[in-house]
């Protein structure tokens, strides 16, 4: 009977311990989760379902030590099957405790939540009157900025009109200047036909005085020297 049960016996150990790790880590997830409630149900979900595939071992393990032959053999059975069951019940609180504290975590985070929200809407209406009050701003400056242009309009225009005369001037004194051009041309003709005439007459002079010096030289040769 001992040796048809090794088998099943053996494999009935490796299911509780493996049941037990998965549920502690399941335990442990519960502790770490940051929620929400559905993240929260989805995990108890499955711890649910190892306990009841681990309490389904044990009572299987149970079963079986109440079959062995030997006295011994059977009380060792029956007290590892208690230290399953206390193992189990550990189990059990620390998962309530995990799902407690989960459960403030998820409150306090919420709590936080709204907190932030309230202070998202203060800061929006802070934010919205901000940008009236820039718009405000804005509107002045543009206006501001309308009148200054339309004074630098009226000053362009009156710069326009100067420059209008100016070059009315301009041409007006390019026209004088024209005539006067033709004047010093004129005289500048003069000028020149003057001191052509000027050299002439020096030319002259100086023949006619050429002249009069070889004559008066011819005169004396004659006077004192008529044997030449």
């Amino acid at each position: 009977m001992a040796a048809a049960a090794a088998v099943p016996l053996r494999v009935c150990h490796q299911e509780i311990v493996k049941f037990d790790l998965e549920i502690k880590a399941a335990v442990q997830d519960i502790r770490d989760c940051p929620g929400p409630l559905s993240a929260l149900t989805e995990l108890n979900a499955a711890v649910k379902e190892k306990f009841r595939h681990l309490r389904g071992r044990i009572q299987e393990l149970e079963q079986m030590a109440k079959e062995q032959d030997k006295e011994s053999e059977k009380q060792a059975l029956l007290r590892e099957v208690e230290n399953h069951k206390k193992q189990m019940l550990s189990n059990q609180a620390a998962w309530r405790k995990a799902n407690l504290a989960c459960k403030i975590a998820i409150d306090n985070s919420e709590k936080d939540q709204l907190l932030q929200g309230r202070d998202i809407l203060r800061q929006r209406k802070t934010t919205k009157e901000s940008l009236a009050e820039s718009a405000s701003n804005i509107t002045e400056s543009l206006m501001s900025i309308s009148r200054m242009m339309s004074q630098q309009v009226q000053q362009s225009e009156e710069t326009v009109q100067t420059l209008a005369n100016s070059s009315r001037t301009i041409l007006e004194a390019n026209e004088e200047f024209k005539s006067m051009s033709g004047t010093i041309q004129l005289g500048r003709k003069l000028i020149t036909k003057y001191n052509r005439r000027e050299l002439t007459d020096k030319l002259l002079i100086f023949l006619a005085l050429a002249l009069f010096l070889a004559t008066v030289l011819y005169i004396l040769k004659k006077r004192l020297f008529p044997f030449l």
